[in-house]
């Protein structure tokens, strides 16, 4: 009985340890920014938007991408900082926007859906990276709330998805 149970838990903890890294690539499951190779979650909406600010190093502003902040990575992809230019109101320092996002996935789909429903990107990203910080859903629900913010929430994040694709950077 002892083995079956050292065995058990064995494997819980090998299955536990293996998804980290999927759950750092998606946003760990808590809803809306943009999928992997975006940085940390450029990932669908998994539960209403998969963006929300949870731990130290996501904080930080670094991506999965070689611990490069979005800025970083926008300042070397030219293709997505020129498509992310004419969704963002003229003379808009997208490096400076940038800033505080856990990653480029998550600040695309923020750029998106800022334009989709005509909500400054400031106050977008003050819900999203604040001290309390909101999962793209939840920000699009406070700011929007008669916007179906799941429905706006994919579709920031399939629109992000693509531009990251396109530019070669998913």
């Amino acid at each position: 009985m002892k083995t079956i149970m050292k065995f058990a838990l064995a494997f819980i903890a090998i299955a536990t340890f293996s998804a980290l890294p999927v759950c750092a690539q998606h946003g760990g499951g808590h809803g809306g920014g943009p999928p992997a190779g975006a940085g940390a979650s450029m990932g669908s909406t998994h539960s209403s938007s998969s963006s929300s600010n949870h731990g130290n190093s996501e904080r930080g502003g670094h991506s999965s991408s070689g611990g490069k902040t979005p800025g970083q990575l926008l300042s070397q992809n030219t293709q997505l900082s020129s498509r992310l230019k004419t969704l963002l109101p003229p003379g808009t320092d997208l490096q400076a926007a940038a800033d505080g996002f856990k990653n480029l996935g998550q600040f695309v789909a923020a750029v998106h859906v800022s334009h989709n429903l005509g909500i400054p990107l400031d106050q977008l990203k003050a819900k999203m990276i604040g001290p309390h910080s909101e999962s793209l859903g939840k920000a699009i629900h406070q700011l929007k709330p008669d916007a179906d913010s799941k429905t706006e929430s994919n579709k920031g994040n399939s629109q992000a998805k693509q531009d990251m694709n396109d530019s070669g950077k998913s």
